[in-house]
C-alpha cells in the first residue's frame, strides 16, 4: 500500500470515508489532511453507524495511528462531541493526534460565517456556517490560532488582544479577550494529551515503509484553486494538497484513489450540469439516502458528470477509481453518462471557467439498466450491464476502476482487479 491518498473525485460526499474504512484495515496510519467540520464521512461497521467530520476514518481499526494534520481546521467543540459519540459506541480514540500546526475555530469563526453567507442574499454560497472560510482567512492573513498555542499560554494570552480587536471589528459588536480567555483554557485542558508534532511521527512512520493514508475531504470541484469558484472550499482538494496538508513528500505517494458515485450529487450553490430536478433526481435521492452528514441538507443529485470526473483525474492524478453506490442504479431501465458539455454552438470536453459552467448542458451517453447489485461480493458476478458501465466509466476517465460499493455495510465493497485498465 505505501502511502496512498484519497480524493474525491466530484464535489464531495462521494464515499471516501468508506474507501478509507476498507483499506485502514491493512494500514498503520491514517492522516485527514484538509478541511474541517464542514463535511462528514459515514461508515457502517461493527460498532453500527459512524458519522465522523474531525476524526480520521481509520479509528474504528485498533492498531491504526490516526492523525489530524496541519491542513486541517479543528472545531474544538465539534471534535469533543464526536469523540465522546465514539468512545459510547464503544470506539477507542486513545491513538488520535492532532497536530501542533492546525489551526482552531473560534465561535466567531462560525458567526461570521452566517453573518457573512446572509449578507449574499440571492448569490449566497451554500456554506455549512461552520466557520471554516473565516479561519482559513485568519490562516492566510497570519493571524490564527493553532492547537499547539494552547500549550504555550503566555504567547496564547500575547495573541488574544489582537485576536479580539480583529474578531469585534469584524462583527460589529464586542468580542470579549477574557471570554477568549476562558474558551481556550477549557479546550487546553481536554485537547492537551492530544496536541503533538506530527512531523517526527510521520516521519519515522516513511522511514519504516509504514502503510499510510492520505485521507481528503469534500472533492476536485470544490478546491479552492481547481474549483467552481466562488462555490469552493476554502482549502486543497487534490492529492497534491495532501503533501502540505499531512506533511508527506509528494514522491511518496504511490497510488491516489478517485472517488466517486455511479451518478453525482452536490450540496450547495453554484454549477451542477448533470443536476436533475424531477422524478429521477428524487428516486436518485431517496434510493442513496442523499443528506448531508453534517447538515442533513438534501443533496442535488444527477447523472454521472464524466468530464468532472476526468477533469478531477487529470489534475489530481488518479491511478484508480472506487466507484461508489452503484446499486443506487439497480432497477433503472437505462442509465445515463454526461460525457461532454454543451455551451451554444460549442463542445465542451473539459470543466470550464464558472460563467460558462453556469450554463453549460450535458451531453449523455445512454447505456441499459441492470438488476440487482446490493448482493453482489464478486467481480464476475456483477451484471453484464453493470460491468459494461463501468467500462464506459474507464473509458471517458482514462482510469481503471478498482473498486465498486453495492450498499452502506464495510463488505458491500468489490475488489476490480486491474489489468490492462480495463473491467
Amino acid at each position: 500500500m505505501a502511502v496512498t491518498a484519497v480524493v474525491g473525485g466530484h464535489w464531495g460526499d462521494e464515499g471516501k470515508g468508506k474507501v478509507v474504512d476498507a483499506l485502514a484495515a491493512h494500514a498503520d496510519m491514517v492522516i485527514r489532511y484538509n478541511g474541517g467540520n464542514n463535511a462528514g464521512h459515514t461508515i457502517v461497521g461493527e460498532h453500527g453507524v459512524l458519522r465522523l467530520h474531525l476524526v480520521p476514518s481509520g479509528i474504528s481499526h485498533p492498531g491504526v495511528d490516526c492523525l489530524i494534520g496541519p491542513g486541517v481546521v479543528v472545531n474544538p467543540m465539534s471534535l469533543f462531541e464526536e469523540i465522546e459519540a465514539l468512545e459510547r459506541l464503544g470506539v477507542s480514540t486513545a491513538r488520535l493526534r492532532i497536530s501542533t500546526r492546525s489551526h482552531l475555530v473560534f465561535p466567531f469563526h462560525v458567526e461570521l460565517d452566517a453573518k457573512i453567507e446572509e449578507a449574499r442574499g440571492g448569490r449566497a454560497h451554500g456554506t455549512t456556517r461552520r466557520g471554516i472560510w473565516p479561519v482559513y482567512a485568519d490562516k492566510a492573513a497570519r493571524v490564527g490560532i493553532r492547537a499547539g498555542d494552547l500549550l504555550e499560554p503566555a504567547y496564547l494570552r500575547e495573541r488574544l488582544d489582537e485576536i479580539a480587536r480583529r474578531a469585534s471589528a469584524a462583527l460589529g459588536r464586542e468580542v470579549d479577550r477574557d471570554e477568549l480567555s476562558s474558551i481556550t483554557e477549557h479546550w487546553r485542558e481536554r485537547l492537551d494529551p492530544m496536541i503533538v508534532d506530527t512531523h517526527p511521527i510521520v516521519q519515522q512512520a516513511l522511514r519504516r515503509n509504514a502503510r499510510i493514508i492520505l485521507e481528503g475531504h469534500l472533492g476536485v470541484m470544490r478546491d479552492l484553486d481547481w474549483g467552481l469558484y466562488p462555490y469552493v472550499t476554502s482549502s486543497t482538494c487534490l492529492a497534491g494538497g495532501a503533501c502540505a496538508g499531512a506533511g508527506v513528500p509528494a514522491q511518496r505517494i504511490t497510488r491516489v484513489i478517485g472517488v466517486v458515485k455511479a451518478y453525482t450529487t452536490a450540496v450547495g450553490a453554484g454549477p451542477m450540469p448533470t443536476e436533475l430536478r424531477d422524478g429521477v433526481g428524487d428516486a436518485l435521492r431517496e434510493h442513496g439516502l442523499e443528506y448531508g452528514t453534517s447538515t442533513n441538507r438534501p443533496r442535488r443529485c444527477g447523472w454521472f458528470d464524466g468530464v468532472a470526473a476526468r477533469f478531477a483525474a487529470e489534475v489530481s492524478g488518479f491511478t484508480d477509481l472506487a466507484v461508489m453506490k452503484l446499486d443506487v442504479l439497480d432497477g433503472f431501465e437505462t442509465v445515463k453518462l454526461c460525457v461532454a458539455y454543451r455551451d451554444g454552438g460549442r463542445l465542451l470536453d473539459t470543466v470550464p471557467h464558472t460563467a460558462v459552467m453556469e450554463r453549460a448542458e450535458p451531453v449523455y451517453e445512454e447505456l441499459p439498466g441492470w438488476g440487482r447489485t446490493s448482493d453482489v461480493r464478486a467481480m464476475e458476478d456483477l451484471p453484464d450491464a453493470a460491468r459494461a458501465f463501468l467500462e464506459r466509466i474507464e473509458h471517458i476517465t482514462g482510469v481503471p476502476v478498482s473498486m465498486v460499493g453495492v450498499g452502506r455495510e464495510r463488505e458491500a465493497l468489490v475488489p476490480i482487479p486491474v489489468v490492462g485498465g480495463v473491467v
